[in-house]
């Protein structure tokens, strides 16, 4: 029998609209701008609400750049993304759902994660769940900062209109 899929969840509170935070997390050509992780995102495809990329990290400490192609779905009326990588690299299989829920604070925006490592991948499950788990708040913190700069940015010029 094979183990459960490993899976992570994790959730941040951004005070800012929901149309914005949607509009900036969702606009994957700018992720590199938006995120610390991504050297570049290259649109391969986009049709509706689906749209196909390719992402690619900083090199690691090798000099290794990891790069693979991911297609998500967006549900703006529901508030969620569904997400795979279509090319899984060390991933036997990767989903990802994002869900974004108004709330008094702001919106809550909540990463799941769920996949399984290839048997020879450079981390197990539990490693990889690790690394996601450590790198999901450091990039929900810079988009936190960065969505609520732009919502104070954007009401600052309203203001002065």
């Amino acid at each position: 029998m094979r183990p459960a899929p490993a899976r992570t969840e994790n959730s941040v509170v951004i005070d800012a609209p929901f149309d914005l935070l949607w509009d900036m997390t969702n606009d994957v050509a700018n992720w590199p701008n938006l995120f610390s992780e991504y050297a570049t995102a290259e649109i391969l495809d986009q049709h509706g609400d689906t749209v196909r990329f390719r992402l690619a990290l900083h090199p690691d400490d090798d000099g290794k750049v990891w790069s693979w192609v991911s297609e998500r779905v967006m549900d703006r009326g529901n508030g969620t993304v569904r997400a795979h990588r279509v090319e899984t690299g060390p991933f036997e299989f990767m989903d990802i759902h994002w869900a974004y829920v108004q709330i008094d604070a702001g919106v809550s925006m909540r990463w799941v994660q769920e996949f399984r490592m290839k048997p020879d991948a450079p981390l197990d499950d539990t490693g990889m769940t690790h690394r996601i788990n450590a790198n999901s708040k450091v990039q929900m913190a810079l988009i936190k900062e960065r969505v609520e700069a732009a919502a104070r940015a954007n009401a600052a010029t309203a203001v002065a209109r």
